[in-house]
Order: structure tokens, then C-alpha cells, then sequence
């Protein structure tokens, strides 16, 4: 049986600081997981990436968004079914690794890893960008590094620090949305006055070349274009590691999720899309929520969305940065990492782990400002289809983990997918799917960030393999 990061209560002490295995602490409160479920599906991508998946296929966006959210709400089911059972930092990897073997514990545990220190030099690279407009006199990169080393250090204090921002950065995207869906519904019914009724209303929907005017197919280039927006959604089971009752944050997490993807996701697309033709040319121009602002005659539109914006990605680097250390945490829990990952402070922090991410986001920004079209590029792109990655193999790590959990302690099943094993039969065939049409994208680049993915997963799972060998060998070395 694979060993799973331990976890101590806050009061409970750590043990001996520094040691390896003493333990995280149950340090975030049911206020900060409910926040944390709720904000992590909001990703800065909703807000910045929403108006070319409108371009590209009109009000039919919807129609993407509603069919990657429903994959997100079984893999989330999936992943809510082995989390209750067994809630651990590791989440995903740690089930892979027990269901699956250590190769898909190791692989889709660095590729993870690796996909967020990736995330963090683009999200502080946008943050800095929006400083930067506010506050010229600070360079691009100072404005990257002050983002970086604020988040750093708030992380390093304790996961109630984490747990702390992140439910006033999550609140702040939570509120703002739910503003714009409120007034833009009021004006698109017409209860709102000041807004010219002959470009706001229903007949967005329909006018302009319909529903779908590029056909049927760009409902599936619309799906590669809204589907990484979503990553994220799975951090509340890392999270609930460290809660007081980890196993009701992950039940609760999981049953919201429905909801919150369609209000959050659908709700304020829907509201875009009804607000102004798809076709507008400040859709494109301004982004999609900045020009529905504007429509509405809201003055400042665009500084408003810039702090909501630039909340967001604070909000997600602060996350990025916590899961990633959490995976590596894990990692080295199980071996599979360094053992100085496993080792956490007085305060339950992986402080190793923590450090040594953030490194990598550090290189990762520098190659952004040095090598923006090349090194950079290359490291967004093979990174890009990690989220199908981990959703693939939390499909085949559900079909084994459920015939575990039933065989061992079938009381712990309080979280059960629906239709098992059909719909995660059926999710699975999906992903494997969008993996395929993506390597038929040549316009969207979707070829050349699977492919270059799939390189940098075989090379990850080469390395499990060996590793996977090596260990045997050595057992057997032992026995003999």
C-alpha cells in the first residue's frame, strides 16, 4: 500500500519541526475551502480568453462551454468519489499511484507540478503587465518579482495565510461576476435604464448568422479553446488535505460543482453573448467583459475589469503556487520526490517544497522576458494538455480505486459517480477524443501543444519506469 502524507491537527502540534513526515496542519477553515471551492473554477481565463472562443464560433460558445463543463463535472465527481474515501495533498497522483501503479503516480504527479510552475510566470507576467499601466515608474519584471515574492512569503507562513488571501481574492471574483450577470440580465431584459435596447436583448442569439454561424464543427474548436480555462476546479481536494474535516470540504466541493460552472461559466457567457452581437468589433478590440461593460455605459469599464482581472490572477498564482508545492509535498512523501519536499515547519508548511517551486517560476518568468518566442513558448505548449492528461487518468484511476474502496471500507464511499462505470467510460472516451481533434488544429495550435505534451510525458514516464526498475532491483538485492 502507498503511503500518504500525514496530517496533524493545528492543535495537535507538528511533531519535531523540520522532520520529514511531521506532518501538514489542519490549518483552513470551512470558510476558506468554501471560497476556495468556488473561486477555482473562476480562472483568469474566463476573463481574458472567453472573447476568441466567442469570435470563433459565435453564441454557440455556449453550447463548448456547456460541454466541457459537463466533462468537468464528471471528472469532478470521479476525483470527489476517491478524495472522501481518502483525502490527501497528493489528490489525484496519490490515487494514481495506489490504483494505477507508481509510474501514473509519478508522471502525472510531476506533470502537474510541472504544468503550475508554468502558470505561475504567465500569471505574473499578466499581473505585472496591469501594474505596470497603473504604476509605470516600475518595470514590467520588478512589478513580476514584488507579485512573486508577496506570494511567496504569504505561503511560507502558514496555509491559513494561503487560505486567508485566497478567500478575499476567490470573493472578489465571485462578487464580480455575480454583479455582472445581475445587471446584464437586468439589461438584456430591459429593466435597465441607459442601455440602447437595439443591441442588447435575445435576439443577439439568433441574428447576426445564427445561433452557430461558422456550423456545427466550431462547436469542437470552441471546446480547445475554453477547455484550459477550467483547470483549477480540482484544487479543492488538494486543499481539503488540510482542513479540519476533509472529507465534508471534499463532499461539499464536489456537489457545488454543478452549480458553480453553470453560473459562473455559462451565466456570464450567456449574459456577454445577449449584451452585444458576437461579431462586434470591440469584442475582439476591448475583451469580451470589458465591451459588455462598455455597452452598459459604465464608465471606467476597462480600469474595473483590469482590477478583477489582476485580482484573478493573484488569485491563481497564489493557488498555483500552493498546489504545486502541495503535488511535490506528495512526491516526496511517496518517494517519488526528493525526501527534503516531505520535511514541513513548526507551522505545518513544506517549506522545501514551496522554495523549490517557486524557483522554477522564477526561471520560467526570466525565460518569458528573455526568450518569450522560443524557450518559453516551448514550455507553455508542452504543458498545455496536461489538464486532459490528469482528467484521463483520473478516469482510469476511478474504474480500479472503486473496486478498492469497495473491497476494503465501502463505508467510505459517501461521493459515488453516477452510472459507474458507463459515464466514466464515456468522460474518458471524450478526453481521448479532444486529444485527438486538437492534433487536427493546425490554426488554434492545438497540434503542436499535444504533441509537444506527449513528448514531455514520455519523457516524465521513461523516468517513472527506470525509477519503477531501479527500486525492484534493489528490493530484490535486499531480499537476496
Amino acid at each position: 500500500m502507498t503511503s500518504q502524507p500525514t496530517l496533524t491537527k493545528a492543535e495537535d502540534g507538528p511533531g519535531k519541526p523540520g522532520e520529514p513526515g511531521s506532518g501538514l496542519q489542519a490549518g483552513l477553515k470551512n470558510r476558506h475551502l468554501s471560497m476556495i471551492a468556488i473561486g477555482g473554477v473562476i480562472g483568469a481565463g474566463l476573463f481574458v480568453g472567453s472573447s476568441s472562443g466567442i469570435a470563433t464560433v459565435g453564441p454557440g460558445i455556449l453550447l463548448s462551454y456547456a460541454l466541457v463543463g459537463t466533462l468537468v463535472v464528471l471528472v469532478m465527481r470521479m476525483l470527489g468519489e476517491m478524495s472522501a474515501a481518502n483525502p490527501t495533498s497528493g489528490s489525484f497522483s496519490a490515487h494514481a499511484d495506489r490504483a494505477l501503479g507508481p509510474w501514473a503516480g509519478f508522471s502525472i504527479g510531476w506533470l502537474y507540478w510541472f504544468f503550475w510552475v508554468v502558470v505561475l510566470a504567465v500569471e505574473a507576467t499578466a499581473g505585472a503587465k496591469i501594474l505596470e499601466g497603473w504604476i509605470p515608474a516600475v518595470p514590467q519584471w520588478g512589478w513580476a518579482l514584488i507579485v512573486m515574492v508577496v506570494l511567496t512569503a504569504t505561503n511560507l507562513a502558514s496555509v491559513g495565510s494561503y487560505g486567508e488571501f485566497e478567500f478575499w481574492f476567490a470573493g472578489i471574483k465571485v462578487v464580480a461576476i455575480a454583479a455582472f450577470i445581475v445587471v446584464g440580465g437586468l439589461a438584456v431584459l430591459g429593466l435597465l435604464p441607459g442601455v440602447d435596447s437595439e443591441q442588447a436583448g435575445l435576439a443577439n442569439l439568433t441574428e447576426h448568422g445564427g445561433f452557430l454561424p461558422h456550423g456545427a464543427g466550431a462547436i469542437l474548436t470552441g471546446v480547445l479553446l475554453v477547455v484550459f480555462s477550467f483547470m483549477g476546479s480540482e484544487i479543492p481536494t488538494l486543499a481539503a488535505g488540510e482542513s479540519e474535516d476533509p472529507q465534508r470540504a471534499v463532499t461539499k466541493a464536489t456537489n457545488s460543482i454543478i452549480w458553480r460552472i453553470a453560473v459562473f461559466y455559462l451565466g456570464s457567457i450567456f449574459v456577454v453573448v445577449a449584451l452585444l452581437p458576437w461579431d462586434s468589433q470591440s469584442i475582439i478590440d476591448k475583451g469580451s467583459y470589458v465591451a459588455a461593460l462598455d455597452s452598459l455605459g459604465i464608465a471606467n469599464a476597462g480600469q474595473i475589469m483590469n482590477f478583477i482581472v489582476l485580482t484573478s490572477v493573484l488569485s491563481c498564482l497564489n493557488s498555483g503556487l500552493y498546489t504545486a508545492s502541495r503535488m511535490a509535498f506528495s512526491l516526496g512523501q511517496r518517494g517519488d520526490a526528493p525526501r527534503a519536499f516531505a520535511r514541513t515547519t513548526a507551522r505545518g508548511v513544506p517549506r522545501t517544497a514551496i522554495l523549490v517551486s517557486v524557483v522554477f517560476g522564477f526561471v520560467a518568468v526570466f525565460f518569458n522576458y528573455e526568450f518569450p518566442d522560443s524557450v518559453f513558448l516551448f514550455l507553455v505548449n508542452s504543458s498545455g494538455a496536461v489538464a486532459l492528461f490528469v482528467w484521463l487518468v483520473i478516469c482510469f484511476s476511478q474504474l480500479r480505486m472503486r473496486k478498492i474502496i469497495q473491497a476494503e471500507a465501502p463505508e467510505k464511499l459517501v461521493v459515488r459517480m453516477w452510472l459507474f462505470p458507463y459515464l466514466t467510460w464515456a468522460a474518458a472516451a471524450v478526453i481521448v477524443f479532444v486529444l485527438g481533434y486538437m492534433l487536427t488544429d493546425t490554426e488554434h495550435n492545438g497540434r503542436t501543444t499535444v504533441l509537444l505534451s506527449l513528448l514531455v510525458a514520455a519523457l516524465v514516464l521513461t523516468v517513472a519506469v527506470v525509477k519503477q526498475k531501479v527500486t525492484a532491483r534493489k528490493v530484490l538485492a535486499g531480499e537476496d
